[in-house]
């Protein structure tokens, strides 16, 4: 038996359909992928993510460790603000994507991937060395949902006791939920506005509950994967890995070469210098065939990359795929096959993310 969140039984009474995902015992789908995805892109989806990990880094010296061994600039964060960003190894190679929480000014939450919180924490403390910091993995004790959609401001607007409409994108702010310190954060993995709250299992049961009884639709992992597709956000173990850097995916804004020293900088400086080899690109199926990860990538005879994610994108009505292949052919347009059971089927490199966000439906 796997591990279970606080909301196992809740997922049970509601009729998911539940998978093994990296240990966990998570809710795929409820009523079905589609009508899930299409409630978050019109109104709103509440999900379960109290998988993800959560590592506190605090002390004296925590913002410059932190500057130490992530990949963006930590010193543009203050207390109230969470950024995006990525550990590296010495290679440049992804440890894993996360978020930085500054909860104070000596203390951070780094909010890591489900399947890396052992590594992650492991590789925290191995650099921690010379540094005036504690490392504690909180992420037995936190629960976390994300609130999802056009919608979801108003949504939770109706159990928060603050004004959450006031929240600007990768904002936070604490508060109680049912008498229980809580976090809530305009934060999300979908493309669309939506919102992430941290507090007790107690508390998110309550919330889960009540939330679901005032209109959200609860989603499972399979509409959380095929919203972050269209919107082009990686997944560690498909876009992202350690033989991968964020160069090669297209994540150079959330690094800072010049930022000063961090681990993995001269190796991505070096690439930096001499242009990437290979480029993840997004690919649009010519027929119905769905690609899947791994699935190679010709150009004529030449096997020029492969698929990382693939799926039928709910919104637009086509399959869709995220592939990294050599930067030669990487340029939008260009005519590519993908090999699915030994049948290779015409597929284009297109515009990326795949969807964006409506202008009207944009947070203020």
């Amino acid at each position: 038996m796997g591990k279970r969140t606080s909301l196992y039984d809740a997922h049970l009474q509601l009729g998911a359909k539940v998978i093994d995902f990296h240990g966990f015992e998570m809710p795929v789908q409820y009523r079905g992928i589609r009508e899930e995805h299409a409630s978050v892109r019109s109104a709103v989806g509440i999900f379960d993510v109290s998988h993800m990990g959560e590592i506190e880094v605090k002390g004296e010296d925590a913002r410059r460790f932190l500057q130490y061994i992530v990949t963006n600039d930590v010193e543009r964060l203050r207390v109230g603000r969470a950024m995006y960003t990525l550990m590296v190894d010495e290679t440049g190679g992804v440890i894993d994507d996360l978020l930085v929480y500054q909860m104070a000014e000596d203390s951070y939450w780094l909010v890591v991937n489900a399947s890396r919180v052992a590594e992650d924490d492991a590789w925290i403390r191995a650099h921690a060395d010379g540094y005036e910091v504690t490392v504690k993995d909180r992420s037995d004790e936190v629960a976390l949902v994300a609130i999802q959609g056009p919608e979801a401001a108003t949504l939770l607007q109706s159990v928060a006791d603050v004004d959450v409409t006031e929240l600007r994108p990768f904002s936070f702010v604490r508060t109680e939920l049912y008498g229980n310190p809580s976090i809530i954060s305009r934060t999300g993995y979908t493309g669309e506005d939506g919102f992430e709250v941290y507090a007790s299992p107690t508390a998110v049961q309550r919330l889960f509950a009540s939330l679901i009884d005032h209109g959200a639709l609860p989603c499972g992992l399979g509409a959380r994967d095929t919203l972050r597709l269209e919107a082009c956000l990686p997944l560690y173990g498909n876009e992202l890995s350690r033989d991968v850097t964020p160069l090669e995916v297209g994540l150079q804004a959330f690094v800072k070469l010049d930022k000063g020293p961090f681990i993995g900088r001269d190796a991505l400086v070096r690439q930096h210098e001499a242009g990437v080899s290979r480029k993840l690109v997004g690919l649009q199926m010519d027929d119905r065939a769905i690609a899947r990860a791994g699935y190679p990538v010709w150009h004529g005879e030449k096997m020029v990359g492969q698929v990382t994610s693939g799926t039928l994108s709910p919104t637009l009505g086509v399959p869709i795929a995220l592939a990294l292949v050599d930067a030669n052919y990487a340029e939008v347009g260009q005519q590519l096959a993908v090999e699915i059971r030994s049948r290779r089927h015409g597929a284009h490199v297109v515009q990326t993310p795949f969807y964006k966000r409506p202008r009207g439906n944009r947070p203020s």
